[in-house]
């Protein structure tokens, strides 16, 4: 038996339970809701040699069926991250637990050495002539103001 608001209970009971359903057990507030708006780049996260000596620690410990899952969940992490931790571990690369820079590696060559070092003396030089030039100038500009003829020299 329908009735006049369409429910199927009387109006009296059919408004205690919309009531009732909809309240919250924090006063009549509803939870704040999480952010809808998505990041417009993606951060990668860095994890610590210590964190990862720490999760791998917890996920030895876990014996119990499901404890790696928890530990995973708890963490945030993925089964991928234990097993290249683990790798790491074993092979003895303390330093592998630690983030690295993404990307392709430099190759230092000796040639490559010098090249820089050449370029970074050059810069310096190149720095010193153009305050000298800057000194020279105002050198010339003092010479006309107190009426000294200042030595024209030949410029390169």
């Amino acid at each position: 038996m329908a009735t006049a608001n369409g429910s199927a209970l009387p109006a009296d009971q059919s408004g205690a339970i919309s009531d009732s359903a909809s309240r919250n057990p924090e006063g009549g507030r509803a939870a704040p809701r999480p952010n809808p708006e998505v990041v417009a780049r993606a951060k990668r996260r860095g994890f610590t040699g210590a964190f990862k000596q720490k999760v791998l620690a917890e996920a030895d410990a876990a014996r119990a069926s499901g404890e790696i899952g928890a530990v995973l969940r708890r963490h945030g992490l993925y089964s991928s991250h234990l097993t290249k931790w683990r790798q790491e571990r074993e092979a003895g690369i303390l330093d592998g637990l630690t983030p690295h820079k993404r990307g392709p590696k430099t190759k230092v060559t000796a040639a490559t050495l010098e090249n820089q070092k050449l370029q970074r003396e050059n810069d310096r030089l190149t720095e010193q002539l153009r305050k000298a030039e800057i000194v020279i100038d105002v050198q010339k500009k003092v010479a006309a103001l107190l009426g000294r003829p200042f030595p024209q020299t030949e410029t390169l």
